[in-house]
């Protein structure tokens, strides 16, 4: 059983942050923001998988401007990622940001902070205090060394430091993170933070890597701290396209049994008996599930011999054969397939099954 560390709660437009929320899964896009159509059309893919918070990189005021277009266009909410520069802070808001993400104490100093802030309360922006390894001052690091395991408190003072800042110009508003791209550090971190303010945090490993590294460390990180009721919203930082950050994020609180968000998928590993391309089936299957909000379980088998046993369980499933697969239900063969139709009438059958399920509920 997991007890949720009790935080403050923050409203990020539509969605709630701390408290009673459900955990969120958010992520970034890594198109031009000014691009309008390019970052809109990736948000929305975003959407389709679940993203709940989207943040975009404001690099310069062509950026900023932009923010209003975009936010036009899409229904979760938008939250600029400023670095240095307070003009950009304040224009990003001026034209639509929901929140930002900044390091108070990079924003040139107390008077540029001041505008900033003043901005946030006129605009309602909650502001998400976000300090990397790689960021922190150098008297900190003199002091503390750098974060690590066993002492990750530079990571811990650099942020109550700026959010110090904050709370001195009367804001409160706040969220915060800490990242490292060390798994133990970042835990230790977190940990240590969390006993020490009760404003709701954002978690992620930073720099994590591609598909398999950044899954890896990403899920070990913030499972652990999920775990231990850690964490208000969090990233699967990936250097792969956005929208898999959003499966494996949502696939990792359905392990915790935290959230389900859609269909689960079983699948098998593949054995000498599949005689069938089981790793491009699977994968389709996947995507199309990407879109369905049923709490359906899925099979996607390799074997008609065993596959309906061993995934007996499933609502629907389906299994390859030589030239001829089968879908079952239950665990209980429903239709034989000629192979190349295995997978569209497959999808057919999981959309009728989707639709009487929704039926069901909405009742």
């Amino acid at each position: 059983m997991i007890n949720r560390r009790q935080t403050r709660q923050i409203q990020i437009g539509t969605v709630a942050i701390g408290g009673d929320a459900p955990i969120s899964v958010q992520s970034m896009t890594n198109t031009d923001t000014s691009d309008v159509a390019a970052t809109v059309h990736q948000i929305h893919q975003l959407e389709r998988a679940g993203c709940e918070l989207i943040r975009v990189a404001v690099p310069d005021m062509v950026a900023a401007r932009a923010l209003a277009a975009i936010r036009e266009q899409i229904a979760i909410p938008l939250i600029a990622d400023i670095h240095f520069d307070s003009r950009l802070a304040v224009a990003a808001m001026e034209h639509g940001a929901q929140a930002i993400r900044i390091n108070p104490g990079n924003l040139g100093g107390p008077e540029k902070l001041a505008r900033v802030v003043t901005a946030a309360k006129r605009h309602g922006v909650p502001i998400r205090v976000g300090v990397n390894s790689g960021s922190i001052s150098k008297d900190l690091l003199k002091q503390y060394g750098y974060p690590s395991p066993e002492r990750p408190d530079a990571l811990i003072e650099s942020a109550l430091g700026n959010v110090r800042l904050l709370e001195q110009q009367g804001f409160c508003d706040i969220k915060i993170s800490i990242k490292s791209s060390d798994v133990l550090t970042t835990i230790a971190g977190y940990r240590q933070l969390a006993q020490q303010t009760d404003y709701p945090l954002h978690l992620g490993v930073t720099e994590a890597g591609g598909l398999i590294a950044g899954t890896v460390k990403s899920s070990v990180a913030l499972g652990i701290l999920l775990f231990e009721g850690i964490g208000d919203t969090f990233r699967i930082s990936l250097t792969r396209d956005p929208v898999e950050e959003i499966r494996v994020g949502f696939e990792l609180l359905r392990s915790l049994r935290i959230r389900q968000r859609g269909p689960e998928l079983i699948s098998c590993p593949t054995c000498g008996r599949t005689k069938i391309d089981l790793f491009t089936l699977a994968e389709k299957v996947e995507q199309h599930l990407q879109a369905m909000q049923s709490n359906l379980k899925v099979a996607v088998m390799g074997c008609v011999v065993n596959g309906p046993g061993e995934a007996r369980e499933a609502d629907i499933g389906i299994a390859g054969g030589h030239g001829v697969g089968i879908i079952f239900k239950k665990g209980e063969i429903f239709r034989k397939v000629p192979e190349a139709e295995l997978l569209p009438v497959f999808l057919a059958e999981l959309e009728k099954l989707e639709a009487e399920h929704n039926s069901r509920t909405s009742r």
